[in-house]
């Protein structure tokens, strides 16, 4: 056996480890009985030390520095390269940190739950000061130049630093605001109808049927039902999702099982033959958003889409939709109004959203504010910025799941994600000859074969700017975002 065959040996046993705890995870938000719960963080503690401990040892780090200077394939050496980094990231973390940090966020996860169910902030306050704390830890241990939150970026988004999400934060807050500017002088179109009661089942049944159409694989994934939507990845032919239904709003399931199809897509969409190396994992968080953003919106709340659609889902709601329009469904899933829900926002006030979290999450870090001001802090900035009042904290500071993961630098990934998506769509449309026509058709397919072909195949071979230049000619640049959303909502708006 060769050097890089028992790399590769070596990575896939890591995968193996790594994707059992991610059955545990799915398992925990999905079936996990209450008196379970103690257990399986242990359980999922351990696997997170076994795993870890494989990766440190002195047989994986004399293959990697082994194979830096042999002979190997591009793809061999980008696996390589892309260990070497994982490998000295992770020589500053110990096993007691790791085993510790998986524990404290199963837990964590819980009392989210609890609190979120119960909205109240104070359930989840100590699981979260926990959790920082050990944030902070990682932060000293791996070490940063500039500012600690940067560690928490790079985790997601290679190289991405807190300066570099200010820049592309303010380049588009201004455009941004310049076109909230005119819409918010237009009327509100009419959405009632998307707020009567719709059925669990049916509801769940044309969320199928989108899901189908786009090219998500049943044979190679499920969906099931969770509290905070999300995809869970156990290898290429076992791409799981979740989604939320609320019977008294059409817009939650829809755009939860577009957006996690078309994470679910590019986790699908990654070679099986590089299966625990870097060529079979996702670029980054942007680019893995980008998949779920071009879907969801450049392509799930198009008219084209709904010419497609707009037929089946008022067959499954005929007595809720009779009197609605095409034209009426359009304006009404394109509502561009301030909000208090992140996961429920248009287009435009959705990348405020996002500024809010980061904003928080950079305070935490610079340890300017504390974790007990935190639905404060939020309501204060939700009326400023976004000009809502927050009536309570499961509405407010405790909406998503992402802390209670540790997930701390996340949120940028989904305005970066959003500007990737328009700048590669912008180039499937001049690749694709017309694209609209077949999406109006109902055919996913060319979109989907255009994908695999100049994002998915790559796997982590380039990072995400590399990649994005590769595919559309030039770095990530907001511009396509605003040509884009000016277009749409000049036309809707009549501008």
């Amino acid at each position: 056996m060769s050097d890089y065959d028992k790399f590769v040996a070596l990575n896939v046993k890591i995968a193996d480890i790594s994707n059992s705890m991610s059955v545990l995870n799915w398992d925990q938000e999905v079936n996990l009985p209450k008196n379970g719960l103690e257990k399986r963080a242990k359980q999922i503690s351990t696997l997170a030390g076994i795993s870890h401990e494989l990766l440190l040892s002195k047989e994986y780090e004399t293959l990697v520095k082994k194979l830096q200077s042999q002979t190997l394939t591009s793809i061999e050496k980008a696996n390589v390269k892309e260990a070497a980094k994982v490998l000295t990231k992770n020589k500053k973390l110990t096993t007691d940190y790791i085993r510790e940090l998986a524990e404290t966020q199963t837990l964590a996860n819980n009392a989210w739950l609890e609190a979120r169910n119960k909205s109240d902030f104070s359930i989840f306050e100590p699981f979260l000061e926990k959790i920082l704390n050990l944030k902070f830890k990682e932060c000293d241990l791996i070490g940063y130049d500039r500012h600690p939150y940067d560690v928490m970026l790079d985790t997601y988004e290679p190289g991405l630093t807190t300066e570099r999400v200010e820049i592309i934060f303010k380049d588009a807050k201004s455009p941004l605001l310049e076109l909230l500017g005119k819409i918010n002088k237009k009327e509100v179109p009419n959405n009632s109808f998307m707020l009567r009661q719709y059925n669990k089942a049916q509801q769940w049944d044309f969320g199928i049927y989108l899901l189908k159409q786009m090219g998500y694989d049943f044979d190679s994934g499920r969906q099931d039902l969770s509290a905070h939507p999300f995809t869970t990845s156990l290898g290429p032919n076992d791409v799981r999702i979740t989604t939320r239904i609320n019977e008294q709003n059409l817009y939650e399931m829809i755009w939860s099982c577009i957006h996690e199809g078309g994470h679910a897509l590019y986790e699908q969409g990654l070679p099986a033959d590089q299966y625990g190396l870097a060529a079979g994992e996702y670029a980054s968080l942007g680019i893995h958003e980008s998949q779920s953003r071009i879907w969801e919106n450049n392509v799930g709340r198009s008219l084209s889409y709904w010419k497609a659609n707009f037929k089946v889902l008022k067959d499954s709601f005929p007595d809720r939709l009779a009197n609605v329009t095409l034209v009426d469904f359009y304006k009404a899933i394109n509502i561009v109004k301030p909000s208090l829900i992140r996961t429920a926002s248009d287009e435009l006030t959705y990348h405020f959203h996002v500024m809010i979290r980061f904003e928080i999450e950079k305070a935490l870090f610079e340890k300017s504010i504390k974790i007990k001001d935190l639905p404060s802090v939020w309501n204060d900035k939700y009326k400023s910025i976004l000009d809502v009042n927050v009536p309570n904290d499961a509405q407010g500071v405790l909406q998503d799941i992402h802390w209670s993961h540790g997930s701390f630098g996340y949120f940028p990934t989904y305005s970066i994600g959003s500007f990737y998506a328009a700048q590669f769509y912008n180039k499937a449309q001049k690749d694709i000859p017309n694209l609209e026509g077949y999406i109006e058709k109902g055919d996913m397919k060319p979109l989907l074969k255009w994908l695999r072909k100049n994002i998915h195949q790559y796997g982590r071979v380039y990072n995400a700017e590399e990649l994005c230049e590769k595919v559309t000619g030039s770095t990530l640049n907001s511009k396509y975002f605003m040509d884009y959303a000016n277009q749409k909502y000049g036309g809707l708006y009549e501008l």
